[in-house]
């Protein structure tokens, strides 16, 4: 028989808000979170040691500043030299995986689950999630929302506010609601800066 996990992970539609596993899956993370935003920042070995147990894969160096909200945990891979800055949310109902060196500021969202457009399916707790893959360096501004099924090239940029409903490319400056690739991030991008 197949259960609401092996349909959530097939991109099906599946009972999300009533099925007794994927509740208690849930309400393990929460707790887990719970005990991560009693942490003092200094506690720094501790944070690391909880979040190791509630993500799904970790690389050596990382960080996620408080507070952070997730729904499972386990479907969650980041990469080396991954921060994450402070407000962001992960509904990874289905798997969301980062690549090395990805930097998001506060208040991003990365939202795998959706739910049907119609009244009767959406009211019987029905949902589907579809995974978020983001490449190595890139960079996401404040407030920007990815949305189920998107993945964003590797050495791409996307500006704050944006919503990011379709892949975005490599190495591609890209923004907006929908976000849309502007241009190339190019080698003049280099000679901006001083320092």
């Amino acid at each position: 028989m197949e259960t609401e996990k092996m349909k959530a992970r097939a991109g099906k539609l599946y009972d999300a808000n009533y099925d007794e596993e994927l509740l208690k899956e849930r309400a393990a993370c929460a707790e887990m979170l719970y005990d991560l935003h009693q942490l003092r920042p200094s506690q720094e070995e501790e944070r690391r040691a909880l979040l190791r147990r509630l993500l799904g894969k970790t690389r050596e160096h990382f960080s996620i500043v408080a507070p952070f909200f997730c729904d499972y945990g386990y479907n969650i891979e980041i990469g080396e030299n991954f921060f994450m800055n402070s407000g962001c949310v992960i509904l990874d109902e289905a798997p969301v995986k980062f690549g090395d060196n990805v930097f998001i500021a506060p208040h991003c969202g990365f939202y795998t689950a959706g739910h049907p457009l119609d009244i009767e399916r959406r009211n019987q707790g029905l949902e589907y999630a579809l995974p978020i893959t983001v490449g190595n360096h890139v960079w996401i501004g404040a407030q920007v929302c990815v949305l189920p099924g998107v993945t964003i090239g590797e050495g791409s940029v996307i500006g704050a506010g944006s919503v990011v409903t379709k892949d975005i490319p490599p190495h591609v400056l890209a923004l907006g609601n929908p976000c849309r690739v502007v241009r190339a991030i190019t080698d003049e991008d280099r000679k901006k800066y001083i320092g």
